[in-house]
């Protein structure tokens, strides 16, 4: 096995309220933070994981939540400042932060940006108010347009939106318009990403009317359309982005790498080549346990060797470039014969084109992605 890139999560879990659609680790905010307090355990967790890093340089850096825009600029520059004393950046090292419009201002755009921050993932989801209101968002559409002009205004290397679609009572027209008012923010990466229902979330337990799946499609395919021709090429099942501009960070999550995790329910993933072996852990995840922690880790578990093939394609199939076998067997462990005979099976049912050093998923592989990947999962 060889070492892949090396990426840190860092997890805000705090939130003004909780959207009724959200499974993330989050909580609504109840008193005020105690950011010192938080800092300090951030950075014992990162001090606990030193030992993975294994001389690797970070190449990105993705605060998520929760709204880690809620942290004050100070904060969040003390948490760099503790990376860097610990960690070796590259020298175009990406750090990114989720922000919600609701939780911004001008001087906090720049505090965040003179902390080291050098691109916003800002949760735009819909620039309607009713569809706003419905999704229990706590910013109206004047709000997100403004979070978007200021990201723009104070020499970013880039900025995202994110934005949803499939939701209750849309119809095609009223979602194009919310592309269309995304596409005039001019970002560099917009995620646009179909409204999913899922379990232990408020919709589950009072689902609401959502698009039948012939709007859905229609939905997708125009939506799909009108980003291309304004310049975003889609390179990921929900991802646009302008040329050069693909999120760095999400990349190295579905090219199958490695990434350091730290805050309240983290995920992480750490690759022991010496070993064989590939580590997935997660951390401790309300807040009050993990201030009190000695040891921040919940659960860990090594990937079994049949297991492997199944959680490399399900992320690296999810990216519309091809992939390379020989990362496959690097990242891995594994030999390309042990998947010959499913990659025969896909490619007889159109799925995946295949050259002599890669695989291609082609676009009916994407429209089945799901009955694609069970080709992977071995009995």
């Amino acid at each position: 096995m060889q070492l892949p890139p090396l990426s840190l999560y860092i997890h805000i879990p705090w939130c003004i309220q909780k959207c009724p659609y959200c499974d993330f680790n989050s909580h609504a905010l109840k008193q005020k933070i105690d950011e010192q307090a938080y800092v300090k355990a951030l950075l014992n967790d990162l001090d606990s994981q030193l030992r993975y890093v294994q001389n690797r340089p970070i190449h990105s850096i993705f605060f998520g939540g929760g709204t880690p825009s809620i942290m004050s600029a100070a904060a969040i520059e003390q948490i760099l400042q503790g990376v860097k004393t610990r960690l070796t950046l590259s020298s175009d090292c990406e750090i990114t932060l989720e922000a919600n419009p609701g939780t911004l201002d001008n001087q906090k755009f720049i505090g965040f940006k003179q902390a080291g921050v050098n691109r916003f993932s800002i949760g735009v989801q819909s620039f309607q108010a009713d569809k706003l209101s419905t999704l229990g968002r706590v910013h109206n559409p004047e709000q997100a347009i403004q979070a978007a002009e200021l990201a723009s205004s104070i020499g970013l290397n880039s900025f995202n939106l994110d934005l949803m679609h499939g939701l209750p009572e849309q119809n095609v027209a009223n979602a194009l318009y919310d592309l269309e008012q995304a596409i005039a923010c001019k970002p560099q990466h917009i995620s646009w990403y179909q409204l999913t229902i899922e379990p232990n979330t408020l919709f589950a337990s009072k689902p609401p009317v959502l698009p039948d799946d012939d709007i859905l499609w229609d939905i997708q395919e125009q939506g799909q359309a009108l980003l291309a021709k304004h310049g975003y090429q889609q390179y990921e099942i929900s991802a646009y982005a302008k040329e050069g501009f693909q999120s760095k960070h999400n990349l190295n999550y579905w090219r199958f790498g490695d990434y350091l995790a730290i805050g309240c329910g983290a995920h992480g993933k750490i690759t022991l080549p010496e070993q064989n072996k590939i580590l997935r852990f997660e951390k401790i995840k309300h807040p009050s346990g993990y201030l009190s922690a000695i040891d921040y880790t919940y659960k860990h578990r090594f990937v079994d060797m049949d297991e492997r093939i199944f959680e490399y394609f399900m992320n690296r199939l999810r990216l519309f470039e091809a992939t390379p076998k020989q990362q496959f067997v690097d990242y891995t462990g594994l030999e390309l014969s042990q998947v010959a005979s499913m990659f025969d099976q896909a490619k007889q049912l159109q799925l995946i084109d295949e050259t002599a050093d890669t695989w291609q998923i082609t676009s009916k592989g994407h429209r089945y992605l799901n009955e694609l990947l069970e080709l992977f999962i071995e009995d």
